[in-house]
Formats: C-alpha cells, structure tokens, sequence
C-alpha cells in the first residue's frame, strides 16, 4: 500500500469508523462527574475520572479493538456475524452456543444503532441553550427535525456526503485536540491522570460510587465495535494509523483539558465541553458538533444496513428489499425496511427522553453487552484459529473480559433509570432473529418427511408409459434448498400442468462462511440425466445474490439455455399455524408474519420478472 493511499484510506476511516467515539467528549466527563458531585467535588475525584478514561480508551480501544481484533478478520471482514462465520467452520459441537452469541452480539449492535444518534444529535443541539439561552426549548424539535431529515436522504446514498465524512470528522478532532491543549494550562496537575494509580484507587475509596461513575466513564468507549465492525470497508492499517495519529492523542488531550477546566472552575463541571470554547467561537463549535454526531449518526446506520444484510445471508432474517446507491461500491446499500424500524425508535428515544442527560442514563448497556460477547468469541478465536494454548489465551483475554464485566455490571444499575430500553430492544431483535432461525429449520423439518429423492423422480419420470408427462422445449430452472429432493414446484407443474420441459435445472443457492466467492468457485454442476442438471451456486454472506448474473456466467462454462426461453420456477408456502409444532403459537404467527413480510424472492435474486413462474401450497407449522 502505497502511502498516499494509506493517506487517504486513514482519513476516510476518520469519518467513518471512528464519528461514534469522536462525539462522546461531548457528553462522557459530564455525566461522570454527576454521580461524584453530590456531596461537593474534589480534586482527586477528578483527576481520577480523567485517569479512568484515559485508561478505558487504553485498555478496551486500543488493546482490544486496535492491536487485537482488528487481526481476527474473516478474509478482511470483521464484526461479530464475521466472527461468527468464522467459528461456525470449527465449531466443534458449540454450533448453538455460538450462534446464541453471534445473535445476541448483532441484536446489541442494532439497539446501539438506534440510541446512538438520538443521543449524539441531542448532545450536540444542547450546545444551543449556550449560544441563545431562548432557544433553550426548541432543542428537541431541532433534533427531530435533523433526524427526520437524516433518514430521509439514506435512500439516496452516501456517496456524496461521504466525500466530506472524513475531512470533517478530522477537523473535529483538531479543533478537540487544540481547545484540550489550551485548557491543561488552567490546572497541570491534570496531567496526573495519566498515572493508573488515581483510577484503581478511585474505586476502592468510592466503593459503590466508584461502580456507578464506571458506567457513565463507559460512554467514553462507545463506539469501539465499529473499529472492527467497518474493518473490511478501510482495511486494518489505515485505522490502526488512524487511531494512533490522530483519534487517540486527540480523545485523551480535549479529556485532560475538560479535567483542567473542571480543577479551575468547578462552576464549568455543567457542560465542561462547551465551556471550554470562547464565547465566540461557541456557535461555530455547536454547528462543528452537529455535523460531527450527523456524521456518527450515518457511520452507525450504515452498519446497520451492512449487519442485516450478513444477517440475512447467514439466515438469521427473512429477505428483505436490498437497494444498491452506488455504481462502484457494492457495500453503500439502503435497505427500506430497516431505515424505516431505526427511524421510528430514534424518534421514539428522543420524544421519550428528551434529553441528552436522560438518554446517556439509559445508554452503555448495549454496547457494553455486545463488547462482552465479541470478547467470549475471541477467546474461542484465539484457541481455535490461531492456536493459542489456554494458558495464554486466558492471561491475554481475560482481564479484558473481566473490566468489560464490570462496566457491564455499572451499567445494569441504570435499569430502573431508562437503561431497560436498551435491553428491550436487544431483546425484540433476539427473539426475532431466533425465531426466523428455528422457524425455518422447524420447516424444513417437516418438508422432508414427504420429499421425493430427486435421483427416484427422475428416474421414474424418464421411464416411457403412457403416463409420461408431455415435452415442451425450452429450459425451467426450479429453486430449491434441498438439492437430493425434488423441488415442490418441479411437482406442483407435473401435477397441474402435466407437461416436462427439454432442459431441466434444480437450483440450489448457498451462502457460505466467508465474505466473497470468487467466480471460479461460484458454481458446481452435476449432470443428474440428459434432461436433469443440478447447480448450486455459492455466495458470500458479503455478496449481493445475483442469480440472472451468475447464470449468465455459467452459461460460458457449457451449460446450454437461452435466457429469453428459460422458465424460473418457484414454490410459494402459505404457512398455516400449528399449536402442536416444535414452537410457541405465538412464536408461529411472529414467523408466519415475519415469513409473509419478506421480500419476493424473484427481486431478491435478481431474476428476470417476467421469466418467473410461482407455484403455492399450504404447510402447517
């Protein structure tokens, strides 16, 4: 790599990857402090909380997510389905362990994904009530209003504003880095945090103070997961520079220069972050912020859309609409449905909370729990891909799971405050994905009690009788996910319409554990008999799955057909409820709903509209 485009790909990973935890100075020291302030603030209480950030952004970021995990990459994908992906390959009878993790770890992700921009856009609208006391009440208005408009313009990509992702964001580091620097003069003393002394002893002298302050010095960390998370759109050297260059000496001096204003003035501990600007220079610092949680806001969106996409391809979720917003890069996707449930539960946080005081309360949780669970799966990553002992595996990891643990732990105190949210949320996303999982093993289950091998049907159908159905030329393609069983619609269209078609394809489309196929391997295909071929063909759980584009290929390989005379045939189930199946009856309607909302199958597949015929049949669940 090149370093002019080391330059750039660092620049970009910026705005990108690092927009989440590049706006937690503007609400994280702040909230520490309120636990500590009730019975009046001393100097070694702050230049601890200083020393237990400094120290979080050490240990959790830079440790874990930027030496470690950004190592553990699934052929340059990284996140937790990657990972998941990854371990399934060797799973060694933790096949369901893991797959309750991986669940959880993207269910967690997607209730940050909501939390995050409702809290970052109020944090940065509040700076208004600095500049223009008056417009004190219009703050939550202006931060629907801002929402309302982010989520409009997703549909229309990201390309353009992505151009000015990264610059912004690093002018934001910049100028947190320059006004951080300008205050550590109000109080060196400041500097003292950077001794690991002041946090431990901290939390011993405060006892159980110590543990609540824990989970407001946690906001300082959030967004660490998209580091490893977006590790496939940069690449681990660029974000690893960009940390070290940039992120992290920025982070850690606008800290210490909030903690020396703080020992100063300890008037300013109501918002040290605003307070640290000049008056005039608080309007532009305001605007700065707001494009800076903007920009956080739609890093985190996207990650969304990218996470139920693998979600999908994984068979964690049913289909859903896919669009593609740009020419050249296949990862800047919209997906409608997922817009529209994100949309409606930030809007639903910020009427709700109102502020951002009361949504950071009700934050941590998520993020905390989806690190956990990154942290469980690196364990078994470590010691099954990269074969380190146990021993090692243990000494190297487990601190880490540990404080993780006790962040996690001071953030289940903020339940009965809001923090219940979060866990809602989750939970709605791991019983839905649960569901769509057992749901459909549950179906295929119970398909193939009445299957037909499909080498006895075409046996039998090609023997001459005076049953035998009649010829018609052209080539049918029959989608199935059992490929040794004959497709329902091959036999629905014998049953009805009695007639066999010249060339006939089973086809079989598979999502493997990696994130790309090459087309190479993005077939096989086996002669079945002289008018029966079976093809499977393989994508990554990256990959859009184009079938109309992959036949197309194939058809250079020797396999004869003409699109325009080629019939895809597919099996349509309308699901009907059962009490006396393998779930909970409500859990069969939330499948059976979830079944019926997604996305037709010729759209997903990329198939020729007006070359798709549909057969249905009642299956009961």
């Amino acid at each position: 790599m090149t370093p002019r485009k080391l330059f750039y790909l660092a620049l970009g990973s910026v705005g990108v990857v690092y927009g989440d935890i590049g706006t937690s100075p503007l609400y994280a020291f702040r909230e520490a402090l309120k636990p500590v302030a009730h019975d009046g603030l001393t100097r070694f209480e702050v230049i601890s909380l200083i020393s237990l950030m400094l120290w979080a952004l050490t240990i959790i970021v830079t440790l874990k997510y930027v030496l470690l995990l950004l190592r553990a990459d699934n052929e340059g994908e990284g996140g937790t389905l990657s990972l998941l992906a990854l371990l399934m390959k060797t799973a060694n009878g933790h096949t369901a362990v893991l797959l309750l993790l991986g669940v959880a770890g993207a269910a967690l992700f997607l209730g940050d994904a909501m939390i995050t921009p409702a809290l970052s856009v109020l944090s940065a609208v509040e700076g208004v009530k600095l500049v223009a006391p008056d417009l004190s009440s219009y703050i939550m208005p202006i931060s629907a209003g801002i929402l309302v408009l982010l989520f409009v313009v997703q549909s229309h990509g990201t390309t353009a504003v992505a151009r000015f992702f990264g610059p912004i964001t690093a002018v934001w580091f910049l100028v947190m880095a320059i006004v951080g620097i300008s205050h550590i003069s109000d109080d060196f003393e400041i500097l003292a945090a950077f001794n690991p002394y002041y946090a431990v002893s901290f939390l011993f002298k405060e006892g159980f103070y110590g543990i609540v302050v824990l989970g407001a010095v946690f906001l300082t960390v959030t967004g660490a997961e998209a580091l490893y998370a977006d590790l496939g759109h940069f690449g681990r050297r660029p974000i690893q520079w960009a940390w070290f260059v940039l992120v992290y000496p920025a982070l850690a001096l606008n800290y210490l220069g909030q903690g020396a204003l703080v020992l100063g003035d300890p008037q300013t501990m109501s918002d040290p972050f605003y307070l640290m600007f000049p008056k005039w220079a608080l309007p532009f610092a305001v605007i700065l912020a707001t494009a800076a949680t903007i920009i956080a806001s739609q890093a985190v969106i996207t990650g969304a859309f990218s996470l139920v996409r693998q979600a999908i391809n994984l068979g964690f979720l049913p289909r859903m609409e896919i669009l593609f917003t740009s020419e050249t890069h296949t990862g800047q996707i919209f997906l409608p449905a997922v817009n529209t449930v994100l949309f409606i539960g930030v809007l639903f946080l910020v009427l709700t909370f109102k502020t951002s005081d009361a949504l950071a309360i009700a934050y941590g949780i998520s993020v905390t729990g989806a690190m956990v669970v990154t942290s469980i799966m690196a364990f078994e990553f470590v010691r099954t891909r990269w074969n380190w002992s146990l021993p090692v595996t243990a000494i190297v990891l487990l601190p880490l799971l540990a404080l993780e643990l006790i962040f996690l732990g001071a953030n289940l105190l903020k339940i009965h405050d809001g923090g219940y949210i979060p866990i809602l949320i989750a939970s709605a996303f791991i019983i839905i994905m649960w569901t769509w999982r057992r749901g459909t093993a549950l179906l295929m289950e119970k398909t193939r009690h009445t299957d037909i091998p499909l080498a006895s049907f075409v046996s039998s159908i090609e023997r001459k009788s005076d049953h035998s159905p009649a010829h018609v030329p052209g080539t049918a393609i029959f989608l199935t996910s059992d490929p040794e069983s004959a497709p329902a619609a091959l036999l629905h269209n014998l049953k009805h319409n009695h007639v066999l078609h010249d060339r006939n394809v089973i086809l079989t489309i598979r999502t493997v554990n990696k994130p790309r196929v090459a087309s190479a391997d993005r077939y096989k295909v086996e002669q079945v008999s002289e008018r029966f071929t079976r093809v499977e063909l393989l994508f990554g759980f990256m990959e859009t799955q184009n079938v109309s584009q992959a036949l197309a290929t194939l058809r250079k390989t020797g396999l004869k057909f003409d699109i325009m005379s080629t019939s895809f045939y597919l099996g349509r189930r309308k699901l009907v409820p059962d009490a006396k199946s393998g779930m909970p009856y409500w859990q069969d309607r939330l499948y059976i709903a979830l079944a019926n909302a997604a996305a037709n199958p010729s759209d997903y597949f990329r198939l020729p509209a007006n070359r798709v015929v549909e057969l249905g049949s009642h299956v009961i669940i």
